[in-house]
């Protein structure tokens, strides 16, 4: 009976793995766009189970693009399970409230409230982050519900850009608000979750804002920033691995 009760116990801790690996599969895009003059690129790494990461982009008819970045709160099954449900929410509701606004703020405004009323997820809270990027005006316009902020690097430095709001699913009729920024030639945005922030250095303490800023600077300009970004990560860290799942979303305009 007790090597029974293990085999059981072995079979749903693999049968958990699987959905949890075809959850994450589907929290991610197949491809990213292909536009002359820029980069976009992704790597995403689950712990196990992992949580709710979530990445996305949306075509409009003006050929700009909307970045959807998140992490719906929660770990296991669960928490993939309602970012899955959150995404295909975003992904259905996104397409119908574009023909009225092409505002990051305003749709933040409608996806939380939304959010709020539906049945399923009236329970989920996911921060957000909510990009409008324009490859022709070369700008990228964005809402912030308590995600982690991205960091713009420049060839003279880079700044973390502070602005941020309520986390989505907490409160209805929240005002949202919404930052510019240029992107000028060698210019870069990096987007991220929290197990970044969150990885823990030889001191003990956590990598936080600063040390990704400081190390985004670092990876910039190679051939493969996002993995010279891990990397540095992992150096400070006394693991050789992520201690949480994470994501990293690089969008940078090429140098003329």
């Amino acid at each position: 009976m007790e090597r029974l009760l293990e085999r059981i116990d072995m079979f749903q801790t693999q049968l958990d793995a699987e959905i949890g690996r075809d959850f994450s599969n589907r929290l991610l895009p197949d491809e990213t766009p292909e536009i002359g003059g820029y980069e976009l690129d992704f790597y995403s790494e689950s712990r196990e189970q992992g949580g709710g990461d979530l990445f996305d982009w949306t075509e409009t008819d003006e050929g700009t693009y909307f970045l959807t970045i998140g992490d719906v709160m929660g770990k296991g099954l669960r928490a993939k399970f309602y970012a899955f449900s959150f995404l295909s929410y975003v992904r259905g509701t996104l397409h119908t409230l574009l023909e009225e606004s092409t505002s990051p703020a305003a749709l933040m405004g409608e996806l939380n409230d939304m959010l709020l009323n539906d049945d399923v997820l009236e329970d989920t809270f996911a921060t957000f982050l909510l990009l409008h990027w324009d490859p022709h005006a070369h700008t990228v316009t964005y809402a912030n519900a308590g995600h982690c902020r991205p960091v713009l690097v420049r060839p003279d430095g880079a700044t973390i850009h502070e602005h941020s709001d309520l986390i989505l699913g907490l409160e209805e009729d929240v005002r949202f608000s919404e930052v510019s920024l240029d992107l000028d030639p060698s210019t870069a945005l990096v987007s991220y979750t929290d197990g970044l922030t969150e990885q823990h250095t030889q001191d003990g303490s956590m990598l936080g804002e600063d040390g990704v800023r400081d190390l985004a600077v670092e990876a910039y300009g190679g051939d493969a920033p996002i993995q010279a970004l891990l990397d540095g990560v992992l150096s400070r860290s006394p693991s050789d691995s992520f201690e949480d799942d994470l994501l990293v979303v690089w969008l940078e305009r090429l140098a003329d």
